[in-house]
Parts: C-alpha cells; structure tokens; sequence
C-alpha cells in the first residue's frame, strides 16, 4: 500500500457539458413515442404520459446545432437519441448540487448554453431565465466553497449563428468575442477560472471536416482547417477581452481545453513511424497549442506538410489558412493556464496513398491500438494510463513549463452499466497514480484533476449507450434519479484526503 499525497490546494474536480446534461423538454410522452410536432424519435423505454417541467425550447432558450442535428434523424445518433432530456439538470440542478456535496469537490467544471443565454446568439436580446439559472447554480456552488471552472463554448453553437456559416465563418469571431464579454460581465464577478473552447481539434475535424458531430459539415482538406482558423482567433479575441476589459477588477484567469492522445512510433527502429507519431502529435496537439503558448502561428511541420499536399493537387495556395502578423501577436500567449482533456494512447504507423483532400490525408498517420491495453465500455477509449504521464511531461518540455488542470479524464461503461464499478476504479487509481508521479518525479505543475463526468449523460453520437458518470442516472424514470458508483464513494475518499492510497 502505497499513500500518494497531492500538493496542498490541488483542485479536485469533475466535469459535465450544457447539452448533455441540462435540457428538460416540454413534451407528453405516451408508449415511448415523443409527439411534440419536431421531434419524432422514440426513446429506449415505453414511459406514461408524462409533461416533463422546464425546456430545452422552453424559458427563452434558442435552438443550437445539436438540438437541430439530432432532431433531423438518420441514424447520425446511437438509437437515434436526443438530449431534449439528457440529465435534466436544468430542472434538477440542485439535485446536481447535492451530487458534487457528496463527492466533496473542490471545483466542479460546467459549461454555459449559448442559445439558452442568447437565443439567437447576438446580445440583441437577453434571455433572463438563462442568466438566472447559471446565478443559482455559480451562487450555489460558492456557498458550498466549489469553484466553478466555466467553459463559453462546449459544442453547442447557436443555430441562428451556424446559419451564417458558424465557425466556418469569420463573423463568428466577433460573434464570439460579444459573447465572451457578456459572461465576464454577468457572472465574472464570482467567477474567476473560464475556459473559452472545449477541444477545438473535435470540432474542427468531427463538426466541419467529416460531418459526424453537429452541424454535419462535411468538407474534407478544408473546413477543418478553415474552423479551427476562426476558432483560434475567437479564443485569442475572448482572451484579450478579459484581459483588457475585466481582469483588473475581477482579477481571473481564461485559457482553452486541449484535448490529445499520448502517440507512440508503432515500430520504434522505423523512422517513417517516428516521423509519424511527430506529425500525429503536430496535428493533434500542436496545432491550437503552438499558435496559442508559442509564436502565434501553426507548427511549421504542419505548415509544410500541407502546403506540398495542396501544390499535389494543383492549387496555387495551401489548404491551411495563414495567420497574419498581426494575428499571429495578437493569439500568442493567449492562455492564463494550460488545459488538458486526456483519455487514450495511440500506437502510430506511416500512412499513405490516400486519395483526395483531406486531413487524414495531410497527416499520413494512423494510430491504433496496442491489442495488450485493456479497453472501456465505448470502443475507440483503450486504458493507458501511462500515456498521461508522458503527455504531461511532454507538454511541459513543449510549451514552457505552464501550469496544467486535467480538465477531462474518464472511463466509459457500456450500458447497461455496474454500479459496483471495481474495474473501473482501477483505472482510476491507476491514472491519479501516473498524475502523482508527473508532479512528484517528474516536476510538472499539475494544478488540478478534473473527472469526466459528474454523470452519466448524454455522450454526443454515442447517445446513453456510454457511461462516464461517477453518478449513474437512470433516463428510464421520470425524475432521473442520480445514483453513486462505486467509483463516487473511492474518488470522494481521494478528494477528501487530498491522497491516493494505492496498492
């Protein structure tokens, strides 16, 4: 038995998103069959007819992309589910309060709806129902001494703003940059740790290049790289917002979530391999956190790796947009704090030959599984704890040393899920122990640890079929009533103590 002691005021945390937990819809629900007019999908169990309170079209709120996007059908979700009703935390916000008592968090990680603040996603017009609910819920924590960690953009665009084209648009830039303001003003005041946007790279490649994530853009070679243009300039202005207008007084902190797969060279005597685990990292990791901690402008091999690609294909200019100096003054530096959203390891091998224009393409790579690491209950998560090590200390060679929160971490089950969740509590243990060892052995300022998720929620395409919550949620009964794993009891022993008693 090992006891592994965390720094003093290390924040112990765990993370939700708006859409996946939040909406509560208006609607009567007769043999499992949703019959509000715009919504036709039928959930996992025949429910009596039942009017849940609240709404994700209710109180003010405005549509967003995912409202839209798994509305239209098509087998885009698992069992073409919805989270019109999801946790149903914005009716059951307290009943989130007392989950996160129990588990005796230091901070706890949320995200702000967009359309529910501003429904068309302008200040034009404020919805104040929207503004009420985050007062309670940020008045609430802070009386329970948790400090908030609030994310403006988790996914969730407006509609109103996708339909000028979204983050494939640089009018959303300035869109975002109004937004950002109206939060610091209206809740900076108690809130004093923000992150812009969460996993700018799954955007940029799920939501605008293959089309699998909401809006269902899908424009291989390009709008990845065009997204992911504006969305590192929309940080930068959110950034330089704050800090011109707000951190004198409110005197907080603002940075974007990263999110990154430790890469290993899949034959570490091939060179091509090596080469490729670089360039995997480039694209994943580099490509938001050098513009954003280093020089402003996109790592160089990714620079040139694209731009051959595009002379291939005949055009006279590269795919990838360029930043200009003035851009490129105006990103750099633009982070308080490094944030990390870690989950898997990938084993990385050359990749060639493919046709067209497209990232996968671009970054001829592939990562794949080690058949030897054990895998969770949701198929692409394989358990490696140990590339969370290696992640850590590699940011700090990288990007100066900066200090880091683990913004997201987690193990899925499969649905249905055991609440006895032994097995997984292992790999949770075995992960804190790997993050001890980072700060411990290898002198990376790891702030903070933050579990992915307080609940079992809503988990984007793959619906309620994956299960990420320390706290299970049963969708099938009308008040979703929240349960402890196992997991819930162990984690709130670590947090309590402030250590890791590991065998």
């Amino acid at each position: 038995m090992e006891r592994l002691t965390f720094p003093e005021s290390f924040a112990w945390g765990a993370s939700t998103a708006a859409y996946q937990i939040e909406v509560f819809k208006i609607s009567a629900i007769y043999g499992g069959l949703c019959v509000r007019c715009v919504c036709t999908k039928t959930y996992n169990k025949a429910l009596p007819v039942f009017l849940w309170p609240g709404g994700w079209d209710a109180d003010g709120k405005g549509l967003n992309v995912w409202d839209t996007f798994t509305h239209q059908g098509g087998d885009r979700v698992y069992k073409n589910q919805t989270g019109d009703v999801a946790c149903g935390s914005y009716t059951l916000w307290e009943e989130d309060l007392k989950c996160i008592k129990q588990l005796g968090l230091t901070h706890y990680r949320f995200s702000l709806s967009w359309s529910r603040l501003l429904p068309d996603g302008t200040t034009g017009f404020i919805n104040q129902k929207g503004v009420d609910y985050y007062n309670k819920l940020i008045d609430s924590l802070l009386a329970m001494n948790v400090t908030p960690l609030v994310t403006l953009y988790h996914f969730d665009m407006p509609q109103a703003i996708e339909d000028q084209g979204g983050w494939n648009s640089e009018k959303t830039v300035e869109f975002f940059e109004q937004y950002a303001k109206f939060c610091y003003s209206t809740f900076g005041d108690r809130v004093k740790m923000w992150i812009t946007i969460n996993e700018p790279h799954i955007v940029a490649q799920l939501s605008y290049e293959q089309g699998l994530f909401a809006p269902g853009k899908s424009e291989p070679g390009y709008g990845a790289y065009r997204s992911a243009h504006n969305m590192i300039k929309g940080h930068a202005k959110a950034w330089h917002a704050y800090n011109t207008h707000f951190k004198e007084k409110q005197k907080g902190y603002v940075s974007i979530a990263l999110d990154s797969d430790w890469a290993e060279p899949l034959d570490p005597s091939s060179s091509d391999d090596k080469e490729a685990c670089k360039r995997y990292l480039h694209f994943r990791l580099h490509w938001f956190a050098n513009p954003i901690f280093i020089d402003g402008d996109y790592p160089s091999g990714m620079k040139i790796k694209i731009s051959e690609k595009s002379i291939e294909e005949g055009l006279t200019t590269s795919r990838l947009p360029e930043f200009t100096d003035e851009e490129k003054t105006m990103i750099k530096g633009t982070a308080d704090f490094f944030c990390l959203n870690y989950y898997t390891t990938r084993n990385v091998k050359r990749l060639s030959n493919q046709s067209g224009p497209s990232f996968k393409s671009d970054l001829e790579a592939e990562g794949v599984k080690d058949p030897e690491w054990p895998i969770s209950g949701i198929e692409w998560l394989a358990v490696v704890p140990w590339g969370l090590r290696r992640l850590l200390a590699y940011i700090k060679e990288q990007f100066g040393d900066p200090d880091i929160y683990i913004t997201e971490n987690g193990f899925a089950q499969s649905d249905p899920p055991l609440l006895q969740d032994t097995h997984r509590w292992g790999y949770f243990q075995e992960t804190l122990a790997e993050v001890w060892k980072a700060i411990r052995q290898d002198g990376v300022k790891v702030k903070g640890y933050f579990a992915w998720s307080l609940l079992d929620n809503f988990e984007w395409t793959s619906g309620y079929g994956a299960r990420f919550g320390l706290f299970h949620v049963d969708f099938n009964q009308p008040n979703l009533p929240r349960t402890p794993y196992f997991s819930a009891f162990e984690y709130a022993k670590v947090v309590k103590g402030n250590e890791l008693i590991y065998k």
